[in-house]
């Protein structure tokens, strides 16, 4: 029996050992803990590579989807636009804020918002549109766009899962108001702790971001603004700085792994495989094929040594904490259908061939 674990941060750190802690080391000399030159550094890096004129470091993604939305005046008496087949962070920002989230149902072969369901959701209060990227694929930014122009409304785009993906060329984060990120470990570029980032073109409201995130202080003692903690740590501007170069390689090997899957698992009539639409360049930071009897499959797999997970089991709309929305069941049904199909596959760039063929072979000997 092989061990495929779901996601394996060690063999990762393994292959950067020597250059992490090299700028780890250089932290500590230069006790540049709270922000500072290593994060600076990486601000313009990243910037450079999401094709934007800034990216603000912040705490962590929450964080950079609650500023965005702060630093545009979006509060109280305010409706959020997002989709209910999300980590719930797309949802507490938006509440967080002041502002009530409202959901419009997905499509079935993008996993992302459908276009064609979103002026139905705008109303008066409606002050922006929060599209997610779901898994690692763009969501349709034109259409998306193009609605919220005409409707006057902001567009963030939660790119917290889809570091390097493009639409049309162009990269994720980078054609709304703000593009937010997270650098949670596990993520495609992930941090050793918590981090994450807003990329915007916009000169203004990258200014107000810079001061809310720091206690509204234009310099220090000198508050402009009522602001927040939302630093990040030097630390993690240094490991950033050190992995973000390697991005594109492990993107393109987890773009290889997700063909592999594709080709072995896409003749099984009980596997739906997920699709990269035509316009996207999809970095597959989870890969969700969808199944009817998605727990026993798990089962199955989890007893061969192939760790599995689900992302995610209840939509928001139907989780406690927003109950008081009253968006009961069957109120976005593909969004629905989908949480109780998906199935998650090991998928990071350190896979070997011969891990993702026994994963193959251990779903056609389940289903045969």
């Amino acid at each position: 029996m092989m061990n495929v674990p779901f996601l394996d941060l060690n063999a990762q750190y393994k292959n950067i050992k020597d250059e992490i802690h090299t700028a780890i080391h250089a932290v500590m000399e230069n006790a540049a803990f709270a922000g500072g030159p290593f994060v600076a550094r990486f601000e313009e890096e990243f910037a450079r590579f999401c094709d934007c004129k800034y990216v603000v470091c912040v705490g962590n993604g929450t964080d950079a989807l609650w500023l965005s939305l702060v630093a545009l005046g979006i509060g109280q008496g305010a409706e959020v636009i997002t989709v209910p087949n999300t980590f719930i962070a797309t949802a507490e920002a938006i509440s967080l804020a002041g502002a009530t989230p409202v959901f419009v149902d997905i499509d079935e072969k993008t996993n992302n918002m459908n276009p064609a369901l979103l002026e139905a959701a705008i109303t008066q209060r409606t002050k922006a549109i929060i599209p997610v990227h779901l898994f690692g694929q763009p969501a349709d930014m034109d259409a998306i766009v193009a609605i919220a122009r005409k409707h006057g409304l902001y567009v963030i785009e939660d790119a917290c899962q889809a570091h390097g993906a493009e639409y049309k060329g162009k990269k994720a984060g980078s054609m709304g108001h703000t593009g937010c990120f997270s650098f949670y470990p596990g993520k495609n570029l992930g941090a050793y702790g918590e981090g994450g980032a807003i990329a915007t073109n916009d000169d203004a409201l990258a200014a107000t971001m810079r001061m809310f995130r720091d206690h509204g202080q234009r310099k220090k003692y000198h508050h402009g603004i009522i602001g927040w903690n939302a630093r990040m740590d030097g630390i993690q501007g240094a490991v950033l700085n050190v992995k973000l170069p390697y991005l594109q390689t492990w993107n393109n090997a987890r773009r290889k792994h997700a063909k592999n899957y594709m080709e072995g698992l896409s003749n099984i009539k009980e596997v739906i495989v997920p699709q990269e639409a035509d316009y996207a360049r999809h970095v597959y930071h989870i890969y969700a094929i969808r199944v009817k009897d998605r727990d026993q499959l798990m089962a199955y797999l989890s007893d061969r040594g192939i760790s599995c997970g689900i992302h995610y089991p209840v939509p928001v709309h139907l989780q406690e904490a927003y109950r008081f929305l009253n968006k009961g069941k069957g109120s976005f049904p593909v969004a629905e259908k989908c949480a109780e199909q998906y199935l998650s596959l090991p998928m990071f760039a350190e896979l070997t061939d011969e891990q993702v063929g026994y994963v193959i072979e251990q779903i056609k000997g389940y289903y045969a």
